[in-house]
């Protein structure tokens, strides 16, 4: 098709999960409530680890980006989302749908990236418990911490200028409930053999190469803890290790499975239920994974709740 028959929309319809009124006054409220609480968990996080002198270790240094981004994250693509439930046409401006999807997809990017940073500050701890704090000092923290950003925004950038460049031919109605790479693609009337490359490309740098250095952190862990003689000092160890285990876990899995198949098999329906996953699900999951089982954080929030009480008396 040559370039001069070629037209692009100023607006997309998201066709959303439900057309039942009901059901969509329902998920309003279930993602609302879901909304709130991510909002209230992570911001809970960065108020400790910002305020407590306990927790300015590097460990909670990366959970305070981490909660950052997850806040980012989500409130890239719910708020639109609640606004849509109450709509009867779910329109969305072309310019943005691009900073949406810019954004969704930095800031999963720099969670992935965040995770393995955090794998290798847990193996450092673990492995090499003696030179860990002069090997995690602050300015290898906010190296690493900077490259994770950095990388994530660049490779954000380069999506989305890829995808968002894909003309529609008057097309669109986009089956999903946000702007995502996937369901912008199937819009294009032009060959996306780049677009696919590219989202191979960009999953193997923010994905699988993180992933694979989780794993290797891991492996090394587990042999060492392996060696520990007592019982309870293998149950420390690997207490410290169990809540990000448990993130990294639900976090790479089905990314790493959806974006990694080959194109044609991913299905519209399997998308929609990853998007609503990674922004409302995991957002709202890490704060109570990392803070249920943590001592250090539980300390800190029963001084800030003594010391609001006191100031309140």
């Amino acid at each position: 098709m040559r370039r001069g028959n070629l037209t692009w929309v100023s607006d997309f319809v998201l066709m959303g999960l439900s057309r039942d009124r009901e059901a969509q006054a329902g998920l309003f409220v279930l993602f609302g409530v879901a909304y709130l609480l991510t909002l209230l968990g992570n911001g809970l996080i960065v108020l400790l680890t910002g305020l407590d002198a306990r927790l300015h270790l590097p460990m909670y240094f990366f959970l305070g980006h981490l909660s950052v981004v997850d806040i980012c994250y989500t409130s890239s693509g719910v708020p639109q989302m609640l606004v849509h439930f109450l709509q009867e046409k779910k329109t969305i401006s072309f310019a943005r749908c691009g900073a949406q999807l810019f954004f969704s997809f930095a800031f999963g990017g720099i969670e992935f990236l965040l995770l393995a940073a955090m794998a290798y500050d847990r193996y450092v701890a673990i492995c090499d418990p003696l030179q860990y704090v002069a090997v995690m000092n602050l300015k290898l923290c906010m190296v690493l911490a900077a490259v994770c950003w950095f990388v994530g925004l660049a490779n954000s950038a380069v999506e989305t200028a890829i995808t968002i460049r894909l003309p529609t031919c008057g097309r669109n109605v986009i089956n999903h409930v946000a702007c995502e790479t996937l369901a912008l693609v199937r819009l294009a009337c032009v060959d996306i053999t780049l677009n696919q490359v590219v989202i191979v490309a960009s999953s193997i740098v923010v994905l699988l190469v993180p992933c694979c250095l989780v794993s290797l952190s891991y492996t090394h862990i587990v042999a060492s803890i392996l060696q520990i003689r007592s019982s309870e000092g293998r149950r420390k160890a690997f207490g410290t290790c169990a809540s990000h285990l448990a993130v990294v876990s639900m976090s790479y899995g089905m990314a790493l499975f959806t974006y990694l198949q080959p194109h044609s098999a991913a299905s519209v329906e399997q998308d929609k239920v990853v998007v609503l996953f990674y922004a409302v699900v995991t957002p709202m999951l890490n704060p109570l994974i990392y803070s249920l089982r943590n001592k250090d954080i539980k300390a800190a929030l029963s001084k800030l709740l003594v010391g609001s009480s006191m100031l309140r008396r």
